[in-house]
């Protein structure tokens, strides 16, 4: 069966097409009377009439999409609901979400060039080339911290530092004073595990401790040759890249018959559900997504919506989970 048409709904109620375009779109400065838009937007909604994308793209020149470019990542829970959550905040201006995961397969100009997006969020810096093109076409170009994302800015993230700070004067305030690190062995990690431990380190320095014992933990095994060089080299506390390294701490803890806390304590990053659910019940550090998803979409909003005045970025919004593991 053929779908409903702005033509079917225009016969319907009795008005032209451009009537029910003006009424549907929401279109200002028109002279059309309540009776008749009641009319048509009921009839809409009776015939099941949906207005194409792709007919307002070709109209306007911009589809409603939000294009977020994410590079080659693991997308697990903390990204999800980033996602999730931008998703929400631009659904009531009318905008989708369109996720593009980098493979490097194709030009980022083939991607955009076929959505048309209204905006693009970068979540690792764009090319210079890259970034001129979409200005020049008229996209809103944003970075993940407001600031137009440039392969140039090659430093530390000041989040994710704060995140290893975090874990580390943690376990110090309750008496560690040989600290670990769970390092990631998904290569794709490597950036943010390094800034992470960075942190950790920093904070070490400014405690007075030695420098972090630094051992690579897989996910499909329990950690039990990482736990073992940590026991050797008497460390007594463990910062984890995040959730699910600490779980094959905890599991590689288990595996040498030591206790968490008693033997070695366990910090990890991210509170995902299974965090509440371990054994012992994961320590950890929680980041504030909802309010950052909500910053990204006041953003991209101000930025459509012409505003010089732009949100203040919210800050890390990093809370510590306290439970049994640290």
């Amino acid at each position: 069966m053929a779908g409903i048409t702005s033509a079917d709904v225009a016969r319907e109620s009795g008005v032209s097409r451009t009537t029910v375009s003006y009424v549907l779109t929401g279109r200002e400065g028109v002279t059309i009377s309540e009776e008749t838009r009641r009319r048509v937007r009921e009839t809409a909604v009776r015939l099941g009439y949906a207005p194409s994308a792709a007919a307002r793209a070709l109209r306007t020149g911009r589809s409603d999409l939000v294009l977020c470019i994410l590079p080659d990542w693991p997308v697990g829970p903390v990204m999800e609901t980033l996602l999730d959550e931008l998703a929400d905040e631009l659904s009531g201006r009318g905008l989708s979400v369109l996720v593009h995961h980098g493979r490097r397969t194709r030009p980022l100009a083939d991607l955009w060039r076929a959505v048309t997006p209204r905006a693009v969020i970068g979540f690792a810096p764009f090319a210079d080339e890259d970034l001129l093109m979409m200005r020049q076409a008229g996209i809103q170009v944003l970075g993940t911290l407001g600031e137009d994302h440039r392969p140039d800015e090659d430093g530390p993230s000041e989040t994710q530092l704060a995140i290893g700070d975090l874990q580390a004067r943690h376990l110090a305030a309750g008496g560690a004073r040989r600290l670990g690190y769970a390092w990631p062995t998904d290569r794709r990690l490597e950036d943010f595990a390094r800034d992470r431990l960075l942190g950790v380190q920093r904070a070490c320095v400014d405690l007075g401790l030695s420098e972090p014992v630094v051992h690579p933990v897989a996910l499909d095994v329990p950690a039990a040759t990482a736990v073992r060089g940590w026991r050797d080299q008497g460390v007594t506390g463990v910062t984890a890249y995040n959730d699910d390294v600490a779980l094959a701490v905890l599991a590689g803890l288990r595996a040498e018959e030591l206790s968490c806390p008693g033997d070695i304590r366990v910090v990890g990053v991210d509170d995902v559900p299974a965090a509440a659910l371990a054994a012992p019940a994961l320590t950890t550090v929680a980041q504030s997504i909802e309010v950052q998803a909500r910053y990204l979409a006041a953003l991209v909003l101000a930025d459509l919506d012409g505003s010089e005045e732009k949100p203040s970025p919210p800050g890390p919004g990093l809370r510590l989970v306290e439970r049994e593991s640290g």
